[in-house]
C-alpha cells in the first residue's frame, strides 16, 4: 500500500467522480482507475459501489476513508513540525476571513515587531471553506462572526462591533440620535446577498423584532453599500469601519445589534512557532481595547 493509493483514494471519495478527481490530481483516469483497483486488491475488498459514470464508497470505503483521513492528517501534521523545527516555512502564518478585514495597524505592528515574519490573509466565500482550509492544513487561522463547533476548533473572541443604521445626510431619520427597527417597516434597504455573514445576522435582528425587511437592491462587497446610501437608493446596516463621511450612522437601540469576531483554530493541530507568535499578538492588542467599537 503506497501514500499515492491513499491520496488518490481520498480524492475520488471526496468527488464521487473518476473523470473529475483525474483532473484535479493531474493525471489521466485509466492511470486512476488502476491505481484504484491496485488499493482495493491489496485490502481484498470493493471500496466502490460503480454507477455509470458516478462511483460511491460503500461500507467498506466508508471505514477505510475514516482511517485514511486520520492518516494524511497526522502525516501532514508531521511535516509540519519537521518543516518549522528545520526552519523552512520560517514565518509564515496564513490567515482567512470572510467577512472582517483586519486592521491595519495590526498587521503593521506584527510585522514590525517580527520582521522575519510573512502574513497571508485570504478572502474566502463561507465558514465551510474556511473550515475546510483549517482541516487541509492551508490556513493556521480563520476569522468569523459565526458561532464556532468547539468539538473541533478553538477560538478566542477579540472584537465586538456596533452596527449602525446608515441613512443619507437628507434622510428624514438622519436628525435622530437613535433608531428602533420597529420603525423601519416602510424603508427601502440596501443588502448584501443572503449568504453572507453579515446579511444572516442584520436578518436575524430584523426577524428578532418582527421588522419584514423590503431589500431595494443587493451588493457583492459591504464596502459598496455606503456609495449606495450616500445617493439616496436605500438605508443599509453598517458597521461604522464601512461608512463615510457622507453617510449618517444612526445607533439601534432596539434590539442592540453587534458583531462579535472570533479568531479560530484546529483544537489538536500543531501550530507553528509563527502562527503562535501571531495568536499571542493578536490577542494582547486587542486586550488593550476591549470596548465595544
Amino acid at each position: 500500500m503506497e501514500l499515492l493509493q491513499l491520496q488518490y483514494f481520498r480524492k475520488v471519495a471526496q468527488l464521487g467522480h473518476l473523470t473529475k478527481a483525474a483532473e484535479e490530481l493531474h493525471i489521466a483516469q485509466p492511470a486512476l482507475s488502476k491505481t484504484i483497483a491496485r488499493l482495493e486488491s491489496d485490502l481484498g475488498v470493493p471500496l466502490f459501489d460503480r454507477q455509470k459514470r458516478q462511483i460511491r464508497l460503500n461500507d467498506y470505503g466508508h471505514i477505510f476513508l475514516k482511517q485514511v483521513e486520520i492518516a494524511l492528517s497526522a502525516l501532514e501534521e508531521g511535516k509540519r513540525q519537521i518543516a518549522d523545527q528545520a526552519d523552512m516555512v520560517r514565518g509564515r502564518v496564513v490567515l482567512a476571513s470572510t467577512d472582517h478585514q483586519c486592521d491595519a495597524e495590526l498587521v503593521s505592528s506584527f510585522l514590525e515587531l517580527f520582521p522575519d515574519h510573512r502574513l497571508f490573509i485570504k478572502q474566502t466565500n463561507s465558514d465551510e471553506q474556511n473550515q475546510s482550509f483549517l482541516k487541509n492544513g492551508d490556513i493556521d487561522f480563520y476569522i468569523t462572526s459565526l458561532p464556532v463547533d468547539h468539538k473541533n476548533m478553538d477560538s478566542y473572541s477579540f472584537i465586538t462591533e456596533e452596527i449602525f443604521l446608515g441613512v443619507p445626510k437628507s434622510h428624514s431619520l438622519a436628525n435622530q440620535s437613535k433608531v428602533h427597527l420597529q420603525e423601519l417597516s416602510n424603508e427601502d434597504f440596501i443588502s448584501l446577498p443572503t449568504r453572507n455573514h453579515f446579511r444572516q445576522l442584520t436578518d436575524k435582528f430584523c426577524r428578532d423584532v418582527g421588522l419584514n425587511l423590503q431589500t431595494i437592491c443587493e451588493v457583492e462587497e459591504l464596502s459598496a453599500i455606503s456609495s449606495f446610501v450616500e445617493i439616496e437608493i436605500g438605508i443599509a446596516f453598517l458597521p461604522k469601519a464601512a461608512a463615510t463621511d457622507k453617510v449618517v450612522l444612526l445607533p439601534i437601540e432596539q434590539p442592540k445589534c453587534t458583531r462579535t469576531f472570533q479568531i479560530v483554530w484546529l483544537k489538536d493541530r500543531y501550530l507553528s512557532k509563527a502562527a503562535k507568535r501571531f495568536l499571542q499578538f493578536l490577542i494582547h492588542y486587542y486586550r488593550k481595547n476591549t470596548e465595544i467599537m
